[in-house]
């Protein structure tokens, strides 16, 4: 009997041992700490792909923006323009009405006149 719990606290004491020499349990830890460093380098990996991903989303934003802006500059300035060339439409529209209103006002007067000067 002796010699059966001899053996039987040899070969527990063999499990908790590992071929190499070192406890199980440490090689648990050991393969707990990989685990760890895996999921940690996983997880900083797909952070920095994220980050990676709405930088690129933000510069294609920034660039839609920035081409619409330009789009809206040149239709602005194309306003611009027109609203200068229809300005001096309208002054030398208004100059040119002028003229005709002196015009008539010269003819009405003179009409005015012979007619004052017929009826004396």
């Amino acid at each position: 009997m002796c010699t059966y719990s001899s053996t039987k606290s040899n070969s527990s004491y063999d499990s908790l041992f590992s071929t190499s020499g070192l406890p199980l349990w440490s090689l648990s830890k050991k393969r707990h700490k990989n685990f760890q460093l895996g999921l940690l380098r996983r997880r900083r990996a797909q952070m920095k792909e994220g980050k990676q991903r709405r930088q690129r989303t933000v510069m294609v934003k920034k660039t839609d923006i920035e081409m619409k802006n330009l789009k809206l500059y040149m239709q602005n300035q194309s306003i611009l323009e027109e609203n200068e060339r229809l300005r001096k439409k309208a002054l030398l529209l208004h100059e040119e009405n002028q003229a005709l209103l002196s015009q008539l006002q010269k003819k009405l007067s003179q009409q005015n006149s012979t007619k004052i000067n017929k009826s004396n």
